[in-house]
């Protein structure tokens, strides 16, 4: 080995290098060496990785996510483009600055699809500012990840509007939009995969086929289960204005983790299916195309189509067919056929054919894998409304809290790879009223039974202690044995004042600063609004009055526990 004043410089150089750096360091030297040994001074092929490592671009790599899968993916594509030399800049599009766009040169954006087809909460501000018009994009290269569901009708609508904004910005597609189902890993590695190889061809061209690629087959690769009901009770107790049911299925060797859910699609009342076809006079054995399959009418009206409130676009199309002037607005099927009948059978069958799939219903699992071996758990609140003064309820959850026991339930598991259990010594706070319960339920049944050594803290609040204390035996039981270090309730109703978590929250604000600083993570499960926000607009309050820190140093500390994964929510 050479022992020279140059070869100890060096060796200084390596030893204070990151291994981002080594890797470009590796590259440019071997380029170097090529060039040497050349028999000419002649460019060097932009296929060789070694000088291409020199010469590659920089890239932002920018993920919207609600459950944390769009982060991760982002993140391996950032990791594995630093692996090639690549710099690439990992941001959040909560946090991404909105002025950066127009300066960009290549940008990927990987963004899941909500609700009916709305963006992430976190990527809320960069989708409307792509939508507003006048930014000018030429310079943009760029790329969409879109993650979504099959299931529902909007499948990845938030990635495919982002991806057509871009474009009409005037940003030039690196490759084209990839959409991607719940069962998303082997997909999501070939586009990392295309992605790199771009970004190492000559001057990284943009992708000569401009249009999206091809959907995933309606529901490929989504594993379902069909378990049957060992039990199904009632939580609240007689007076209630509530009805909460606990459900517990048999279901062998189903794959799932603390924090996941399960999704269910319900399936219409026949006794609605045979009014819409006693109606129209149709034919229920008639088989209609319904995405790639044909099935028999009822069996489209039963299991497949949604016909209970149909959402304004779908009125829209309505109205087309039976050309007459109906109102925006959020209509059953049946009343629908009601007021503005079809004319003939030929235009209820184009009725069918602009309906849309029965959304699947998401229900956070309340069991754990460790203690409830070959059982999912839910926790069911039966939603009930009223239209027009009339008593209506939820499809899935009025269905779902008529179950028998013995009866079948078919299901997916709907991974959250963001709210998962930490470390077993790490200490839990856990914010869940109501069904919001149901997460922790299963937290504090996997830690005991693994014997998880971090403390745990629940806030729990409902309507009323004695008919509203959902689960209220084991809790007081964990507190019993330790699982519980603290559990706090509020119950809303049991005094003038309305009494909420936030309020319980703000009571014990010095302990729970100190929980914060000691490393606890925090949890929060149930409705997104009023609650959640107002339980993060407590804990920044609490942060800001216990920790004495200003209004921008508090939220900058709880970014910082957004960013540690040491504050995840699961909100609806």
């Amino acid at each position: 080995m050479l022992n020279t004043p140059k070869m100890t410089l060096m060796q200084e150089l390596i030893a204070g290098s990151s291994r981002e750096e080594l890797i470009w360091l590796s590259g440019y030297l071997a380029g170097v060496v090529a060039q040497n040994n050349a028999p000419a001074p002649v460019a060097v092929p932009s296929a060789t990785p070694a000088v291409a490592a020199a010469n590659l671009p920089k890239i932002t790599v920018a993920y919207g996510t609600e459950t944390g899968n769009s982060k991760k993916l982002a993140t391996d594509l950032a990791a594995r483009a630093k692996k090639k030399g690549i710099q690439a800049k990992l941001v959040g599009l909560e946090q991404y600055r909105l002025g950066d766009l127009s300066k960009e040169e290549y940008f990927f954006a990987v963004i899941s699809t909500q609700g009916d087809g709305e963006p992430p909460a976190a990527a809320k501000k960069f989708y409307d500012h792509i939508h507003q018009g006048g930014l000018k994009l030429e310079r943009l290269k760029y790329g969409v990840l879109a993650l979504g569901d099959t299931s529902y009708p909007l499948f990845c609508k938030a990635g495919e509007d982002v991806d057509v904004q871009l474009h009409k910005m005037g940003g030039q597609r690196l490759l084209s939009l990839r959409k991607l189902d719940t069962d998303y890993e082997t997909e999501a590695n070939a586009w990392i995969d295309s992605v790199l190889q771009q970004l190492n061809g000559p001057a990284a061209a943009p992708a000569a086929v401009t249009t999206a690629a091809p959907a995933p087959k309606i529901g490929a690769g989504k594993k379902t289960w069909v378990g049957t009901v060992l039990a199904n009770i009632n939580l609240n107790d007689r007076g209630s204005a509530k009805q909460t049911h606990h459900i517990e299925i048999a279901a062998e060797d189903v794959d799932y983790q603390p924090g996941d859910s399960i999704g269910i699609i319900p399936a219409n009342p026949v006794v609605l299916v045979e009014a819409i076809i006693g109606l129209t006079g149709a034919d229920a054995g008639k088989r209609l195309l319904h995405r790639t399959e044909e099935h028999p009418l009822q069996h489209l009206l039963h299991r497949k189509l949604n016909i209970v409130y149909l959402p304004e676009r779908v009125v829209r199309k309505y109205a087309g067919i039976v050309k007459q002037e109906i109102p925006e607005t959020k209509i059953g099927l049946l009343d629908l056929l009601k007021i503005y009948p079809v004319k003939d059978i030929d235009q209820f069958h184009a009725v069918v054919g602009i309906l849309e799939p029965i959304a699947p219903r998401l229900y956070s699992i309340s069991s754990s894998p460790e203690a409830h071996p070959g059982e999912i758990h839910l926790t069911v609140a039966r939603d009930n409304f009223f239209v027009n003064g009339d008593l209506r309820f939820g499809l899935c959850s009025d269905g779902l809290s008529q179950l028998a026991v013995g009866d079948s339930v078919e299901f997916y598991v709907h991974r959250n790879t963001r709210f998962r259990l930490p470390a077993e010594d790490s200490d839990l706070i856990m914010i869940g009223p109501g069904t919001g319960i149901a997460p922790f339920r299963s937290f504090l049944a996997e830690r005991d039974s693994k014997g998880a050594s971090g403390k745990n803290w629940l806030f729990f609040g409902d309507q009323h202690f004695t008919t509203d204390f959902l689960y209220q035996t084991e809790m007081q039981d964990w507190v019993k044995t330790g699982v519980l270090t603290h559990i706090h309730t509020a119950f809303s109703r049991d005094q003038k004042e309305k009494v909420y978590v936030q309020h319980k929250m703000q009571k014990h604000s010095a302990e729970l600063y100190r929980w914060l600083e000691s490393g606890a993570h925090v949890y929060i499960c149930g409705a997104r609004e009023p609650m959640s926000v107002d339980v993060e607009n407590t804990l920044l309050s609490i942060i800001q009055q216990e920790g004495g820190k200003n209004t921008t140093q508090a939220e900058t500390y709880l970014e910082e526990l957004k960013e540690a994964g040491r504050f995840v929510k699961d909100v609806y």
